[in-house]
């Protein structure tokens, strides 16, 4: 191919990269899928093993220590051995979990298996938005990386709705279905639908030019950036080799500071990621289930919640999609806040100052207890509240966390920042999750004080401290920090 090498024709490009785009995002989805498929099992899972509260929180969270482990070492293998392998790699780890997870011999096999599936979707979170990057031409890189939030949201909802379709369809999540298989199991194998559709449709996408100027494999790269519209020219191949043999290897020890050990914009990164996972989002798309069943709903009723949980959440994604370049990243945060702060305060009252029955053992708590009954306008306000909290975290800090994460560190040390800040959402999401059964053994109003006061220091934290980072130079984050 000669030196002028010219990409192919607008339209024809556009929707071919649209096309790949959209195969490397099914990791997303698979991501959010996963995620979210134990919110309707856990009332099945809970009934045939007889766990405890502890237990319970152990099950739903320990994938995510998984997800930590896999985040970590995707980068890695994606260099060593290219984004394609890796994206099989993970939906092969998809099957193997959804599969081990239905049947799982034990609550500790369960265990492993949910950690087997935490492995997958911290690789997934990893390498489809780095291959979307890679492969999309600047003019529509933001949109299409968009495409991976969007995805994780989807999945999470049809996740939800599987498992309403499949316990409503049986009697509930602890009835036998098909084949006389209890329902809990169907929804994880559901898992292995899309999981073999993302395997078998990464093998037909080209490998990301980046990786294979790397490899030596010039002539597939200068073809793979053709068809999506790229330029490959000599100088583009070769000023991707160069960034290639300019970088050398990011450690931890580099972000290293003045400001109790690490530098500020660390700090900062550190922080949204922890404040991001301690408002509680992920109790309403992991036990909503419970939840609401907890406070007089029925299983099917509380399913059915979630579904419409679901779909908010989606549309508020869209929304920011739609809003983030136009308004900026600190505007959304700050709105994101308040809201956030108004539903779950709002939750926090009407669970503690709903009227205490006495309940049978439960999966947040193992024997008699006092739970609290909403009925009438309370029902109500709790279920407006819950979902003004799941919008206005959905079109806020949801995804424009990513994105500052994205856009606030230097080029000297974002991929090692982004990995460390990536592992301690991933550790505060494990111990929001773990920690939300005895909490709520204890009293849903005590559970959701807790997040409200969170969502609050998070309306101060991004007032006092969050820098703007829409039209800045990526080089110039050290110093907008520098005076926080």
């Amino acid at each position: 191919m000669s030196s002028a090498a010219a990409p192919a024709a607008p339209a024809t490009s556009n929707r071919r990269v649209i096309l790949v785009s959209s195969v490397a995002a099914l990791g997303g989805f698979l991501f959010g899928f996963d995620s979210s498929v134990i919110n309707a099992a856990v009332p099945g899972i809970a009934d045939q093993y007889e766990t405890s509260p502890f237990q319970t929180g152990f099950v739903v969270s320990i994938a995510l220590l998984g997800c930590a482990v896999g985040a970590w070492y995707a980068g890695r293998l994606a260099d060593r051995m290219g984004r394609i392998r890796v994206m099989q790699i993970a939906a092969v780890a998809f099957i193997i979990s959804a599969v081990g997870s239905a049947f799982p011999g034990g609550v500790y096999g369960l265990m492993f298996w949910r950690f087997v599936g935490g492995l997958a979707i911290g690789s997934a979170s990893v390498i489809a938005p780095t291959y979307i990057a890679e492969i999309a031409p600047a003019r529509l890189r933001g949109r299409l990386g968009s495409l991976q939030q969007l995805a994780i949201v989807i999945g999470i909802f049809l996740a939800l709705l599987s498992g309403y379709v499949i316990a409503h369809a049986a009697g509930s999540a602890s009835s036998d279905w098909l084949l006389g298989i209890e329902a809990w199991r169907w929804m994880f194998l559901v898992e292995t639908i899309p999981a073999i559709v993302y395997g078998l449709a990464a093998g037909t996408i080209p490998e990301s030019p980046r990786y294979l100027v790397g490899v030596g494999r010039v002539d597939e790269a200068r073809g793979v950036l053709v068809s999506v519209g790229q330029d490959a020219s000599d100088d583009r191949v070769s000023g991707i080799r160069a960034s290639l043999e300019g970088e050398r290897a990011q450690k931890v020890s580099d972000l290293r500071g003045p400001t109790y050990g690490l530098l500020r914009v660390v700090w900062v990164g550190l922080i949204l990621s922890i404040l991001q996972q301690f408002v509680g989002i992920n109790v309403i798309f992991y036990y909503s289930s419970i939840l609401w069943q907890a406070v007089g709903f029925t299983e099917s009723s509380s399913l059915q919640i979630s579904v419409i949980s679901g779909a908010i959440n989606i549309v508020a994604t869209i929304v920011a999609i739609l809003a983030i370049d136009r308004f900026g990243r600190r505007p959304l945060l700050l709105i994101g806040s308040v809201g956030m702060s108004i539903g779950l305060l709002t939750l926090a009252w009407i669970f503690g100052t709903a009227p205490l029955v006495e309940v049978a053992a439960t999966d947040t708590c193992t024997a008699p207890c006092m739970q609290p009954s909403l009925s009438g306008s309370a029902a109500d306000v709790a279920l407006v509240a819950a979902n003004v909290f799941v919008f206005f975290f959905g079109f806020s800090w949801g995804p424009v966390v990513w994105v500052l994460l994205g856009e606030m560190f230097p080029n000297r040390i974002r991929a090692i920042a982004l990995s460390v800040a990536a592992a301690a959402q991933w550790v505060a999401n494990f111990v929001v999750s773990t920690t939300f059964p005895p909490l709520a053994a204890h009293g849903l109003g005590l559970a959701y004080g807790i997040y409200a006061f969170f969502a609050v220091c998070s309306l101060f934290f991004v007032w006092r401290v969050v820098q703007e980072t829409r039209g800045r130079e990526l080089e110039s984050m050290d110093a907008a920090y520098a005076s926080t």
